[in-house]
């Protein structure tokens, strides 16, 4: 039990030197087409529990209805409860910044348009993921560095519709859509 503990340290301080280490690295740019075709969302399932609502983006952008990939994160998961969105936890964190689980891998292995980095809390596991994700253009909160959005709105975590209707005003600016 000791050493299990010890080990998980271990892994949080990897995990820390190398989004360090990735964010002081230039980031290599996504070859993707303009416009939004595909999207990846991270959500913080602990702070906004309706993670489904981000397949309403789909009618907004017309787009195909497997266009939108939503993975959520918990702090405490169960493998028996039941969610209608793929799940990660503090449980999958590996070595050297690795997230060691099935559904983050097939999250990985995809290119988008565009990420909704959909959470405010400072997190080695929603930033991991976020850093890692391959995406020509990222979307998040102002709570956050920086470094890890393209475009940062200033709307209210629970106020689904407003960040909705902002982040369609702000992709029509752009001509994404």
């Amino acid at each position: 039990m000791f050493f299990k503990g010890l080990q998980d340290k271990f892994k949080v301080k990897s995990g820390q030197r190398f989004l360090q280490e990735e964010m002081e690295r230039p980031q290599t740019p996504v070859k993707r087409d303009q416009g939004i075709t595909r999207v990846g969302c991270i959500v913080d399932l602990d702070n906004f529990v309706d993670g489904e609502r981000f397949y309403e983006l789909i009618d907004d952008f017309s787009l195909r209805p497997n266009a939108i990939k939503i993975i959520g994160y918990k702090r405490d998961f169960d493998n028996t409860s039941p969610y209608a969105i793929q799940i990660f936890s503090d449980k999958d964190l590996g070595w050297k910044g690795d997230i060691e689980n099935g559904y983050v891998l097939e999250f990985l292995g995809r290119e988008y348009d565009l990420l909704i980095n959909y959470y405010e809390d400072d997190n080695l596991m929603l930033k991991l993921l976020s850093i890692r994700t391959p995406a020509r253009l990222k979307v998040g909160f102002s709570a956050l560095d920086p470094k890890f959005n393209d475009l940062i709105l200033n709307t209210p975590f629970k106020d689904f519709n407003l960040f909705k209707s902002e982040l369609k005003k702000y992709l029509k600016v752009l001509n994404e859509i």
